[in-house]
């Protein structure tokens, strides 16, 4: 029998090398042709939602924004609008800006409230939103310029999506603005849309942003709420004709050039590849199969230490010499880790389960209770934290609320939370006062505490029946208080010092009057420690923005808020401490049959 001829797995090699490089020349075009045209879109997607957040932002810097929208939808045939302007002396504008001054100088144009604006008479409210829309269109057509759109827009729409109300459009210098095609919209257009819009607005509306491909353009739509129970959008279109024609043009150039580059290149390196290395590392893959093959720790050895040549060859199989001998080893400390990782993992999701259920966490938490109503929560930031809250009833007419943080993170502050948590719930139900409930709590985290950690508490006892809250701060953040009818305002309580510090210390009570419709808004350092990828704190200020965004809400709504405001500051920055709140509005006593 004749033996058949082998190929020398060189020109096996070549052959495979021109054939992948021709197919991977090919399959690099077309992929790099659609990632390339799907990035021009992701990027302008990207910039859309960018623009859409400067417009969004441009809008509600003005405290009474949505007033403003609602009175030029609803009074724009009775507006005097000067668009596109270029301010300064001598301009309607400038000269109802001087106007406005005159009548109410203490009324800063920018910070106007909407309840300042309802209460001045219907011509001054007129001046006042013809200023502001002016003042907008030029931000506007600003953010235009700056993001190269092809049109920028905001629209209120039906609840069909066949029309759309134009609101107000950005303009380019020397555009001309009118209602006949190729013209800027002005305020109060209103202009019956394609399918496709509808389709796009429909989704925006359901997923808070669209952006749809139309051929050479593309339209990006983005939900802006609602004005008069009506959908509000902002919109932009982008050109892409040029920039996918260029796309294509370099793609094909590139993808030529480096399949020429690559096929002169791997003659080249096959040549050396054949007499530097394969002939040798053939011997040396022989003796690695055979280990693959038979798992023979002393076998393979003894191969190798046959073939050393004194160059890269000879290290790798020394190398594999000693990759085996140590392998045997090593699989079993991989073993062990991996059993000790999963004991680890299966201890701490218990763990957060166990500290999960030490704080209340079913709201309403008593239901029978129409006295006061109350929300909290935490988001530790590990699996378990250190911060914790509390809230019991310590008899019919007390309800006992309790917001603290314990230095550190991870286990070791989860553990000293759940102690001091016991020893506080403890003392308290032993009817002591805010201040004998700190202090002796602090007597017993000295007596053991060898590891000198401590614990910032603020504790309040709240007259059901009265609305008297008598409080007692140790080391805490300053409590934040709303009455009926105003803000969320900073309490800037006396504080003691911290738990655990030192023992035999006493704590100054103080005491406030809850009347109904007082809230109480309490939480712990995270909150305002809370940072972005630049290190910037979000700090007290923009806490109290979100307090104040919607003052009158339940406590639910107003942990929501402050989470919401949170989240946007940080981005994807990570969280670094625990973030703890509780919010409690006082409704009155319960009312007798």
């Amino acid at each position: 029998m004749t033996e058949k001829k082998s190929i020398s797995i060189i020109w096996q090699i070549a052959l495979l090398f021109i054939i992948g490089i021709l197919a991977s020349g090919v399959l690099t075009f077309l992929s790099q042709h659609a990632t390339s045209e799907e990035g021009v879109k992701s990027e302008r997607e990207k910039m859309a939602a960018e623009v859409t957040d400067a417009v969004k932002t441009a809008v509600t810097e003005y405290p009474a924004h949505e007033w403003l929208l609602k009175y030029w939808y609803n009074n724009y045939d009775q507006l005097d609008i000067e668009y596109d302007v270029d301010y300064g002396p001598g301009t309607r504008t400038e000269e109802k800006c001087i106007e406005w001054n005159k009548k109410y100088p203490d009324l800063q144009l920018r910070y106007v409230d909407p309840w300042e604006i309802k209460a001045l008479p219907k011509e001054d409210q007129k001046l006042y939103a013809e200023i502001i829309y002016s003042w907008l269109i030029t931000r506007i057509d600003q953010i235009k310029r700056n993001y190269h759109a092809d049109f920028l827009f905001c629209v209120v729409s039906d609840e069909k999506y066949e029309t759309q109300f134009f609101l107000f459009s950005a303009a380019d210098k020397d555009s001309v603005r009118g209602t006949n095609y190729e013209e800027v919209y002005t305020l109060g257009v209103e202009v019956t849309v394609s399918d496709s819009l509808k389709e796009a607005m429909s989704s925006a509306k359901r997923n808070k942003q669209h952006l749809a491909d139309a051929g050479d353009y593309v339209d990006y739509y983005s939900s802006f709420g609602t004005l008069d129970g009506k959908p509000l959008f902002i919109g932009m279109t982008y050109n892409l004709s040029s920039i996918m024609d260029t796309v294509k043009s370099d793609t094909y150039t590139g993808s030529l050039v480096a399949m020429t580059y690559q096929v002169f290149l791997s003659a080249i390196c096959l040549i050396l590849l054949y007499f530097v290395i394969i002939l040798p590392l053939k011997k040396v893959q022989k003796n690695i199969r055979l280990y693959r093959d038979l798992k023979d720790r002393e076998t393979v050895i003894n191969y190798l230490s046959r073939v050393q040549p004194p160059n890269e060859i000879g290290e790798l199989s020394r190398d594999v010499i000693s990759l085996v001998n140590e392998i045997d080893e090593y699989v079993k400390w991989i073993e062990n880790i991996t059993a000790e990782k999963e004991r680890m993992g299966a201890e701490l999701t218990l763990a957060t389960r166990i500290q999960a259920d030490m704080l209340p966490n079913v709201f309403p938490p008593f239901p029978g209770r129409t006295e006061f109503d109350i929300y909290a929560n935490m988001k530790p930031a590990r699996e378990v934290g250190g911060d914790f809250y509390d809230l019991f009833l310590v008899d019919d007419d007390h309800l006992c609320l309790v917001m603290a943080d314990v230095s550190g993170k991870g286990v070791p502050a989860a553990l000293f939370m759940m102690a001091c948590k016991i020893i506080i719930a403890n003392n308290a139900m032993m009817n002591k006062s805010p201040a004998e409930i700190l202090s002796d709590t602090n007597n017993a985290i000295c007596s053991h505490n060898e590891e000198e950690m401590f614990v910032t508490v603020w504790v309040g006892i709240l007259e059901l029946s009265s609305g008297k809250l008598v409080a007692a701060n140790a080391g805490h953040e300053y409590p934040v208080i709303k009455r009926p009818n105003s803000r969320f305002k900073l309490l800037k309580d006396q504080h003691g010092f911290v738990l655990g510090g030192m023992e035999d210390l006493f704590y100054v009570e103080y005491e406030i009057q809850m009347q109904p419709g007082t809230s109480l808004f309490l939480y712990t350092d995270g909150v305002l420690e809370a940072t972005d990828k630049n290190f910037k704190l979000f700090g007290a200020d923009r806490m109290m923005g979100a307090l104040n965004s919607d003052p009158d809400a339940a406590p639910d709504t107003i942990l929501e808020n402050v989470q919401k405001a949170v989240d946007q500051f940080v981005g994807e920055a990570e969280q670094f401490d625990d973030i703890t709140m509780m919010c409690l509005t006082y409704t009155g006593p319960e009312k007798k049959e």
